[in-house]
C-alpha cells in the first residue's frame, strides 16, 4: 500500500536526505587510491552518530556495515573491507540514515584517481539516466514511464540495466511500496501522486543485465565480469513537479558543477 506523505513528514524526510547528502559529500571527499573500504564505512557512522542519527543499513535484514561499498563489477549491496583502493578503480556507495522516525536514501558512484573513458562514460550515462527518470516522477505520470526513461537512455547508450534490483518508496520504512523497476513500457502502473516519497535508483552495468549474489549472501556482482555503476535519490513527487531531497552538488563525476 502507497503511503502519500503530509508537508510536515516530507520536512522531516528532507532533514534525513540531507544529512545522508551531507555524509556522502564528505566521503566522497575521501575517495581515493589507498583508502580502504572499511575506513570509509567507520567514518559514514561516526558521522551519522554526531547526528544522533543511525544508520539505516546496519543490522537491516542481518547487514552488518553502515555502508554499502560495492567496487567496480560489484553492482550493490558490496562489504566493506581492508583492501585498498586502487588507481582506476570505481567505487558505488549506497548510505542511509534513519533520523526521527523517517529514512533518507541515497547513493553515488565515484572515480578512484584517474580512470578510463569508457568507465567515465559509463558514471557519466547512469547519474544521466538517474535524472532522467526523475524529470518523470510528477503528478499524473504513471509509475513505469520512471522506469522507461531510465531504460531507454541506458540501451541507446549500449548499456543495460539490472533488473533483479529496483528502486522503491521510502518514509517511515526503508522499504516501501511502490517498487520501481529500472525498465518497462510507458504508461503502466500507478498513477504519481503528490505526497508519494520514492527512492529512485537505476544500476547500470557496461555488459550484460545478469547478476549474481556471491557466498556472503549479499554482495551482487555482474555475472559478466563487467563494471557497474549505481545512483540514487530520494524525490518527494509535488504538486508542481519532484523535489530532490537527497539533493547534492552534481560535480562528482567530472568536475561540472550542474544544479540539481
Amino acid at each position: 500500500m502507497v503511503s502519500l506523505k503530509s508537508s510536515k513528514e516530507i520536512e522531516k524526510l528532507k532533514v534525513s536526505n540531507q544529512m545522508v547528502a551531507h555524509i556522502l559529500t564528505i566521503l566522497q571527499g575521501k575517495v581515493k587510491p589507498g583508502v580502504t573500504t572499511s575506513e570509509l564505512d567507520n567514518l559514514a557512522e561516526s558521522l551519522t552518530k554526531q547526528y544522533s542519527a543511525k544508520p539505516a543499513f546496519k543490522g537491516y535484514r542481518g547487514f552488518p556495515y553502515s555502508i554499502c561499498a560495492s567496487v567496480n563489477s560489484q553492482v550493490v549491496h558490496g562489504f566493506p573491507n581492508s583492501v585498498p583502493l586502487k588507481e582506476g578503480d570505481i567505487l558505488s556507495i549506497d548510505f542511509g540514515v534513519l533520523y526521527d522516525g523517517y529514512y533518507g536514501d541515497s547513493a553515488l558512484t565515484l572515480p578512484v584517481g584517474e580512470i578510463a573513458p569508457e568507465t567515465g562514460r559509463l558514471l557519466q550515462i547512469t547519474e544521466d539516466a538517474l535524472y532522467l527518470g526523475i524529470e518523470q516522477a510528477r503528478y499524473g505520470n504513471r509509475l513505469s514511464d520512471i522506469s522507461h526513461a531510465i531504460q531507454s537512455h541506458v540501451e541507446l547508450n549500449g548499456c543495460s540495466v539490472v533488473r533483479k534490483f529496483v528502486g522503491h518508496g521510502i518514509g517511515k520504512e526503508l522499504h516501501e511500496d511502490p517498487q520501481i523497476p529500472n525498465y518497462g513500457k510507458p504508461g503502466y502502473g500507478i498513477r504519481l501522486q503528490p505526497g508519494m516519497t520514492i527512492a529512485i535508483e537505476p544500476m547500470v552495468n557496461m555488459g550484460g543485465c545478469d547478476v549474481e549474489t556471491l557466498e556472503d549472501g549479499w554482495t551482487a556482482v555482474t555475472k559478466d565480469g563487467s563494471l557497474s555503476a549505481h545512483f540514487e535519490h530520494t524525490v518527494a513527487i509535488m504538486d508542481n513537479g519532484p523535489d530532490i531531497l537527497s539533493g547534492r552538488d552534481r560535480s562528482f563525476v567530472h568536475g561540472k558543477r550542474r544544479g540539481n
